[in-house]
């Protein structure tokens, strides 16, 4: 690949140890060229001025400036694309959510802690990653990011025949999750189920956000939640939610069942998973619901609702930051409709 065609890395880090070995890491992909390190957010504001890098790589917890504060200067000072090394920490979960809801494209887990010196276990991921956001347009985000949330109105007492939306999403989700579920409102009379590719715990820390920001519950699903009007589950990572009809307290209940079967798609939860589920226990009342990400997941799934008559929407390739899932549903003619992120929560109250 010619110089020119390079994708060009800014690594930051507060840690010598982590930049070299990031920086020494990255070099080595022949289609990387790392063109400077920064010890902290303030370091890396200026040489983003200078650099003028295709992608960032960001840690959150450095001293100063904080990943999160560098991260959202760099969205309004001069955007790029950021992929942030996250450590698998309950702190390090939370604060990547919100780093992802801020505008970063995407996150790699440091194997081993804040300084990992087997930095090496994650170079193919870490590299793919830093290819994939070189391509993003950053605009998207900033639009989605600049959004006024529009809450949409539904008439108190109203009551709709049982109906479950299942959405699933990948890369780019977590910020349109929170601006789509933002928007319904308090008395939204149905069930919601998430997928979101994410491993264990980055869930936990997703759903908490997610509901600190809607008026709906939103919350990690558990096997044996029963599936409720007015509640959004998250399927938890790394493992595959389903739901399934039992006779419960006289009457037959929709409840979630969780499971550690293979992967589909290389993917724990997988999108097509739950689809299929919801796609046998609720018929033409599924709205099935695909979002931005890389791969084909969820287009089986959005299948198999559209053929028990429910109803498909999908994201369009304007608003995605990684248009592929989408794609996959649209070129097979299964999406009912087509929304820009912006109308999917109006488009889901019409479904009512």
């Amino acid at each position: 690949m010619e110089d020119t065609e390079t994708v060009r890395v800014l690594v930051v880090d507060d840690s010598f140890f982590m930049r070299t070995l990031v920086s020494d890491m990255l070099n080595s992909d022949p289609d990387i060229k790392v063109v400077g390190a920064a010890k902290d957010g303030n370091n890396a504001l200026e040489k983003l001025k200078t650099l003028r890098p295709d992608v960032i790589t960001l840690d959150y917890l450095m001293p100063g400036l904080s990943g999160l504060r560098t991260l959202k200067r760099i969205m309004r000072e001069r955007p790029t694309p950021v992929i942030m090394l996250s450590a698998y920490t309950e702190e390090g979960t939370a604060a990547t959510i919100e780093c992802l809801e801020a505008g970063a494209v995407d996150f790699v887990l440091k194997p081993s802690g804040t300084v990992s010196v087997d930095i090496e276990k994650v170079k193919d991921k870490l590299t793919a990653k830093i290819k994939r956001a070189s391509k993003v347009n950053i605009q998207k985000i900033k639009s989605i990011l600049a959004r006024k949330r529009v809450k949409q109105f539904l008439a108190p007492g109203v009551v709709v025949k049982e109906k479950v939306f299942v959405i699933g999403s990948s890369t780019g989700g977590p910020s349109v999750l929170e601006l789509i579920l933002s928007e319904l409102p308090s008395n939204f009379p149905a069930a919601i189920l998430i997928v979101q590719h994410m491993p264990a715990k980055f869930t936990n820390s997703l759903a908490e956000r997610l509901n600190r920001t809607s008026e709906i519950v939103v919350k990690e699903a558990e096997g044996g939640d029963v599936v409720e009007p007015g509640k959004a589950y998250v399927a938890p990572g790394d493992f595959h939610m389903t739901v399934k009809r039992i006779m419960t307290e006289g009457a037959t209940r929709a409840i979630i069942s969780l499971n550690q079967g293979p992967p589909v798609h290389g993917l724990r939860p997988s999108v097509d998973v739950t689809m299929k589920s919801v796609a046998d226990v609720y018929g033409e009342n599924a709205v099935g619901i695909i979002l931005t990400g890389m791969g084909r997941d969820g287009a089986e799934g959005m299948r198999a609702i559209k053929r028990r008559n429910g109803k498909t929407i999908a994201q369009d390739e304007a608003t995605s930051l990684i248009y592929g899932m989408p794609r996959e549903v649209i070129e097979k003619g299964d999406a009912d409709y087509v929304f820009p992120v912006f109308e999917i929560s109006q488009g889901i109250i019409q479904l009512l």
